[in-house]
């Protein structure tokens, strides 16, 4: 059985779902697993762990492209192990690459490292772009988040509500919050020494 898996990573992406779940039908896949949630977020990837939980021996996974399965060369040849362990095929429709086959098993490991490689150069010369930028005056960072609601912060806060519950309503992060508070209880305490 041919089970496709189709993902975006933003509900903005409707479009690029369509279309993986077009070009997946056109490969014969009988089931599609569908979902839009970011790579990096493997807790939340719900549909993914559906897939490979319901295919059997002899079935082959099918995606459009490498990058809508594996968020990293460690996690892809993570799930190319537990597919095989379950006799399960990887099959990646652009790029033509089949795991049945020895040869797609060998491109699949080559182009994985190629990729891997690719992204550390380009985090290696964004790191030094932003630290040229630093050196210049001309990089500010991303704005702080929280920062700019802790008068938000502190009002709910006043109003009853725990640490939990403003990070929520905020949507900001629960120690985003905590250090704000902490740090307005250890501001409160130096203004009242003398």
């Amino acid at each position: 059985m041919l089970v496709g898996y189709a993902r975006t990573s933003t509900l903005d992406q409707v479009a690029g779902l369509a279309g993986q779940q077009r070009d997946l039908a056109a490969a014969g896949c009988e089931r599609v697993f569908v979902e839009q949630v970011s790579s990096v977020d493997t807790a939340q990837r719900g549909a993914l762990a559906d897939a490979l939980a319901f295919c059997r021996a002899g079935d082959t996974l099918v995606v459009t492209r490498l990058d809508r399965l594996a968020r990293s060369v460690a996690h892809l040849m993570d799930i190319v192990k537990s597919l095989d362990v379950k006799g399960v095929a990887l099959r990646i429709l652009g790029m033509d690459i089949d795991t049945a086959t020895p040869t797609g098993k060998l491109m699949l490991a080559i182009l994985g490292g190629v990729a891997e490689f690719e992204r550390e150069i380009m985090l290696e010369r964004q790191r030094e772009g932003i630290a040229k930028a630093k050196a210049a005056g001309k990089y500010r960072g991303r704005k702080p988040t929280a920062r700019a609601k802790a008068a938000d912060i502190l009002r709910l806060q006043r109003e009853g509500l725990g640490a939990a519950d403003i990070a929520r309503q905020l949507r900001i992060g629960r120690a985003s919050v905590y250090r704000i508070l902490s740090d307005r209880a250890a501001g409160g305490a130096n203004s009242s020494a003398p």
